[in-house]
């Protein structure tokens, strides 16, 4: 999805702060970071666990906007109107949603 949506706009540097659901990105975009992965064999380390959560630390602000934005529903599940709309509507929201932030 990546490579077919935003891989073509996103300039290389630009920093792209991932999550575990976008593995192989950094393939795509070298200046990209994802957490660091445990498995069975392979346990964290200390300095990858702090990484992972200097990361986390990062990624939560993001989180909390993309919560915000989806309380509008019209945002929260797949968009099926007009694509010359998308943009108008996503800007109206983050428009109100700024506007309750100021106040």
């Amino acid at each position: 999805m990546y490579k077919d949506t935003i891989g073509k706009s996103v300039h290389q540097s630009i920093r792209i702060d991932a999550d575990l659901g976008y593995l192989g990105i950094e393939k795509l975009h070298p200046n990209s970071r994802i957490p660091k992965k445990a498995s069975k064999k392979h346990k964290l380390t200390a300095g990858e666990k702090g990484y992972n959560k200097r990361l986390a630390r990062k990624r939560v602000v993001i989180e909390h906007m993309n919560a915000r934005i989806k309380t509008f529903k019209s945002m929260a599940y797949p968009y099926r109107n007009h694509c010359r709309r998308h943009l108008l509507r996503m800007s109206l929201i983050c428009g109100i949603i700024n506007f309750e932030l100021r106040i």
